[in-house]
């Protein structure tokens, strides 16, 4: 039997915590890739980031991971974290980052509610960074569900966002 209990509406994901097998490989990633800042580490045992200056987004650790196998793609786990990206022409400059440093992207979808590019950390935890759409470009089916759909994205044309800088 379903709960009636509801989440508050404004709940949201806080942040994550990945076990890493290389601090510093990890570190790379996230920081000077993909450009969270660093906001503390614990030794160099763990470190913490953030955008705009909260105590952490993402949180590594190699406690129980340190030197170890990297993620299993076909077991139970983290599937991908997912980090919204405030505007379209946010999404499109981490974008254009990620083809000038020739770091391997795995997918690029237009979900119809969103548009997403997917990648792997080097642990080989999913990533998937994304814009939504508002609320008003969404469509819905006649049982008021939202339609989400997987079609190519169009990356020419998010990258033309970057063309007015």
């Amino acid at each position: 039997m379903p709960s009636t209990y509801k989440a508050p509406e404004s709940t949201s994901v806080g942040h994550i915590h990945l076990k890493v097998t290389d601090l510093g490989r990890a570190l790379k990633f996230y920081r000077d890739l993909l450009g969270f800042e660093l906001t503390t580490m614990y030794g160099d045992q763990a470190a913490f980031l953030s955008a705009g200056g909260y105590h952490h987004h993402i949180g590594l650790n190699t406690w129980h991971s340190k030197g170890g196998a990297p993620a299993q793609k076909r077991a139970a786990g983290l599937y991908h974290t997912a980090f919204l990206y405030p505007t379209r022409k946010d999404l499109a400059r981490i974008v254009k980052r990620l083809i000038d440093l020739e770091y391997p992207i795995s997918g690029a979808s237009d979900h119809g509610v969103s548009e997403a590019i997917y990648l792997n950390d080097p642990d080989g935890n999913g990533v998937e960074l994304y814009r939504d759409r508002p609320k008003e470009q969404w469509n819905y089916r006649e049982d008021g569900s939202i339609e989400m759909v997987t079609e190519p994205l169009d990356i020419e044309g998010l990258l033309k966002e970057l063309e007015a800088d």
